[in-house]
């Protein structure tokens, strides 16, 4: 199959300087992907230039007149830049001409405008934002929503639930993902009113429903899947970055303080290194933007050429996988024929 790729080159914290090198790596890698560069024209061509590539057959540039500020206010950049770089990405999935789009820009505008052009799938109030984080079987743990809906409704739990069961099944090939909801304990009476609805559903929606977890099960990786609101959600990814970065840092201090701990150190190099490379925010970089009627990448704003290259590759696999069918397909299923829901309210 091929699939194109809709790239967002004005987006993130460094724009065409990281955004054009990794997809020309990532062309390099994938014979069978070609990439739309949105941006402003005279950058993005002086960028390609500077790399000693041009446009061709597997590489287009679309021209976009605006860029979404990464501290903008989303409501603004969706009513007043509709030639934006990131919009104009996203218009291109809506319009069939790329699978995907890929953006390190300004998230809460990247949702707004998504939502906005793509709209939503059957059954899915809201989007949810799902990423991944290592855990201590070598495999990795789904988490969402990671910031998108602050407030969330038991139904919309539950619906979290379902995408991410279903990415999860689509990315990882698990017929039946594991689904935990995360929880204050793992006692059915913790919690409070809203998780403890979101259970109820979540052990009739058919899906292999493992009950509540706590913070600790993430890492764990006691279920595939994690479901939370995004403001727990993006609570633990942030103080689970800080962690990562406090250990780094508490490591370099202890292995400098002296030259018998600084001989230590050169001798535990390979260990140190392989370990900085299992911790590194770079490897798992690209949120999915679940529940939309097409597929939508974020990747972290302060990424570079490896990090962005791993949000595309995120792309391609969803595209690969089929990930917005299965979700819609799912949902279908949970929802009642009309013959019955008929009869209910008769």
């Amino acid at each position: 199959m091929k699939i194109t790729v809709a790239v967002d080159c004005m987006g993130g914290d460094h724009g065409p300087g990281v955004t054009v090198p990794a997809v020309l790596e990532f062309l390099h890698e994938r014979a069978e992907v070609s990439c739309v560069l949105v941006g402003l024209e005279d950058v993005i061509r002086a960028e390609l230039r500077a790399r000693g590539a041009a446009t061709g057959p597997r590489l287009h540039l679309h021209p976009a007149s605006e860029v979404v500020g990464m501290s903008e206010a989303p409501a603004q950049a969706l009513r007043y830049k509709k030639d934006s770089s990131m919009r104009v990405a996203v218009n291109l999935v809506r319009s069939g001409e790329a699978h995907a789009c890929v953006s390190a820009g300004n998230t809460g505008a990247l949702m707004a405008i998504s939502r906005f052009v793509l709209k939503t799938l059957p059954g899915i109030d809201r989007p949810a934002i799902a990423s991944v984080l290592p855990n201590m079987n070598g495999g990795f743990t789904y988490v969402l929503d990671l910031g998108a809906n602050v407030d969330c409704t038991p139904e919309q739990l539950m619906q979290f639930g379902i995408m991410g069961a279903m990415l999860v099944s689509a990315i990882e090939h698990k017929e039946r993902p594991v689904v935990g909801l995360l929880n204050i304990g793992v006692e059915d009476i913790k919690g409070n009113d809203t998780v403890k609805q979101a259970a109820d559903l979540l052990r009739g929606s058919g899906l292999n429903f493992h009950g509540n977890v706590e913070g600790d099960d993430i890492y764990k990786g006691t279920t595939d899947v994690v479901v939370c609101d995004g403001f727990v959600g993006n609570s633990v990814l942030k103080a689970s970055e800080g962690v990562a970065k406090m250990i780094v840092a508490h490591l370099r201090q202890e292995f400098s303080r002296n030259p018998w701990r600084r001989f230590v150190a050169l001798l535990a190099r390979p260990v140190l290194r392989s370990l900085r490379s299992r911790m590194d925010p770079g490897r798992y970089n690209g949120a999915s933007l679940l529940g939309l009627r097409g597929i939508v990448v974020k990747s972290h704003g302060s990424a570079d050429a490896y990090a962005f290259g791993q949000a595309l590759r995120r792309g391609e696999e969803q595209v690969l996988n089929d990930v917005v069918r299965r979700i819609t397909q799912r949902m279908a299923e949970l929802r009642p024929a009309p013959g019955i829901a008929r009869s209910a309210t008769a």
